[in-house]
């Protein structure tokens, strides 16, 4: 993604995931928000060549276009409370959480917990948690045994872009931590 791009992204991220009334946005309760509005409220040059662009390039898949192509939302990872209208459904054996090693000890003792997110998020592969967890220091690895919370009651959910998303990942699920 080029620079410019990249502003756009994290600007869209910031009034898609947390702050709409930044950008005195009208957004639905469940995420959506129009891109003709964004475009015409945004302090940003914006046009609806780039959204589409960002959406349809970005690797990480952060944003979706309704159906008619009239608006725009972000997948996951959001601190406002927004219905995504996900269903439910068995995760994997297991999944992986990247963390940073000086957030483990805490992690151990309180498990995974969403703070100020909807979810606590989770990856089906090693790479894309190596990937967020060196977002934020020497990376680590949480192996989390999700089959065997899903039997124990637990809901799990996968957002548009494959993010694996559950409430909460208490620490006796969390295994074989990988630096």
């Amino acid at each position: 993604m080029a620079r410019d791009d990249t502003s756009i992204s994290k600007f869209l991220s910031l009034v898609l995931r947390h702050r709409p009334e930044e950008a005195r946005l009208s957004m639905d309760k469940n995420g959506w928000v129009s891109i003709a509005e964004l475009i015409d409220k945004v302090p940003m040059p914006l046009t609806r060549d780039d959204i589409l662009r960002i959406v349809s390039e970005s690797d990480k898949q952060r944003f979706a276009l309704s159906g008619d192509g009239l608006r725009i939302r972000a997948n996951q990872g959001h601190s406002i409370d927004i219905n995504l209208n996900l269903e439910p459904v068995k995760p994997p054996d297991l999944l992986f959480h990247g963390t940073a090693m000086r957030f483990v000890a805490s992690i151990r003792e309180t498990g995974l917990v969403r703070k100020s997110r909807q979810f606590v998020h989770l990856s089906q592969d090693r790479t894309t948690a190596t990937g967020v967890g060196q977002r934020h220091g020497k990376p680590t690895i949480l192996v989390i045994r999700a089959l065997d919370m899903h039997l124990e009651g637990f809901r799990f959910f996968v957002s548009e872009n494959g993010v694996w998303l559950t409430d909460v990942v208490p620490s006796q699920y969390i295994d074989n931590l990988e630096i």
